[in-house]
């Protein structure tokens, strides 16, 4: 068979263009935050069965995951939270592909801050909605990839499986569940919100919880207390001269560019329970950044290093040595080779339909690819028509023409990858 050309696969697109932005409001409309997945699962499986494939969902116990609790984090709960894998069988001889997306998203923390309707809504040419850019535009994109190949009467010589997950937001429970299913494919597409780059890369990350043990005392006598707070501005600060020494000293060629590609951040911090005592307690909650070549076992012990010689330095610190944990999902960071056929296959299937070259990019988050590539040894990479730095923001939208573009891109990559039978 004859592939088809470029204009062909765009064309298949266009006449499916309204289609495609429905099934995107509709999606956006159903409420899937982190943990609560499960009517949107239904829906996305009563839609692939509807166009043809092979569907099966699945969920996993707290048992099947205890040994992976560390990578994708504790559950409050496994019930209703299944995973999908539907597969469009190929006719032999080709190498299978996985186009891969969650389903979860962030809560709307302030309804007011939004100009648009959370549930979705259309305005000139984007789409808005909590999560049309993370990521429910990839997991639309990659559920229409076999519809389109289907217009185009094409049968592939290899497998194409769209999976969808849940609980990507809080470490991976979805993907870890497909891999322990036993799904894998010669190649897997994550399709997050890359605005129709490659991305090959992308960082680790330490969840961390910071104990500073101070002397309760009342205000007016603050001398004859120790402040956890003021114990642990200095633990604080070291944080931040680490996360500056490692900008200078350590390089990446995908990360070299990054104004700062090993943030460090406190997001949390409780003390004191009163306003006009000294605080005995404080505890602080933030996440420590790495990138591909450095562990996470390794990050761990440089971090408790760093923490113990600011508590040598101080006398009450020395006696009563803050307490280190690591807690939450943890991620180690990946990447693959610039070179990697399937780095390759996707550079040139971006350029068959754009007629120009596309970018490869890194990560400083940590993503899905992981997994796949730690626990699977697939290889895995991103690319979507979303817009990264709309993720988890107020007015959230997606421009609906990158969009369908990442679509024409999506299935020629599964054109190029599995071969025309």
């Amino acid at each position: 068979m004859t592939p088809p050309t470029p204009d062909a696969i765009r064309g298949a697109v266009d006449a499916r263009r309204d289609e495609i932005v429905q099934m995107l409001l509709d999606i956006v409309g159903i409420s899937s935050v982190t943990g609560n997945e499960g009517d949107v699962q239904r829906w996305v499986a009563t839609a692939l069965t509807g166009f043809g494939l092979d569907v099966d969902s699945f969920t996993s116990s707290r048992e099947e995951i205890a040994d992976y609790v560390t990578h994708v984090g504790e559950q409050p709960s496994y019930d209703d939270r299944p995973s999908v894998v539907a597969t469009r069988t190929g006719a032999g001889g080709g190498q299978s592909l996985m186009l891969a997306g969650h389903v979860d998203t962030v809560p709307v923390e302030d309804r007011s801050k939004w100009t648009f309707a959370p549930e979705g809504e259309v305005a000139g040419d984007r789409l808005y909605g909590l999560g049309s850019t993370d990521m429910k535009n990839g997991v639309i994109a990659a559920m229409v990839v076999p519809r389109i190949l289907e217009d185009l009467g094409i049968t592939l010589k290899g497998d194409l499986l769209v999976n969808t997950v849940v609980g990507e937001e809080d470490g991976g429970l979805g993907t870890m569940s497909t891999i322990l299913h036993g799904y894998k494919a010669d190649g897997i597409v994550i399709t997050e919100p890359t605005y129709q780059r490659v991305g090959i890369a992308s960082g680790g990350s330490l969840v961390f919880r910071i104990t500073v043990t101070g002397k309760a005392a009342h205000g007016a006598n603050r001398n004859d207390g120790v402040s956890a707070i003021e114990k642990f501005v200095p633990i604080f600060l070291d944080l931040l001269a680490w996360e500056a020494e490692r900008q200078r000293t350590i390089m990446h060629p995908l990360y070299d560019s990054f104004a700062n590609k090993f943030p460090i951040s406190v997001g949390k911090l409780r003390s004191g329970d009163w306003a006009s005592t000294v605080p005995d307690k404080l505890v602080a909650e933030g996440r420590l950044g790495f990138i591909p070549g450095e562990s996470m076992e390794g990050m761990m012990e440089q971090a408790q290093a760093r923490i113990a010689a600011v508590a040598e330095q101080d006398e009450w610190l020395r006696e009563h040595p803050p307490l280190l944990e690591f807690f939450s999902g943890q991620f180690v960071a990946e990447e693959i080779a610039p070179d990697h056929p399937l780095t390759l296959a996707m550079l040139k299937a971006h350029k068959e339909i754009n007629g120009e070259d596309t970018e490869i990019f890194a990560l400083t988050a940590g993503t899905d690819a992981r997994l796949w590539i730690h626990f699977a040894d697939r290889p895995a990479l991103l690319y979507g028509g979303g817009v990264f730095h709309m993720a988890h923001q107020s007015d959230e939208y997606l421009e609906i023409e990158p969009f369908l573009n990442s679509i024409a891109v999506l299935t020629q990559m599964a054109i190029d990858w599995c071969e025309i039978a």
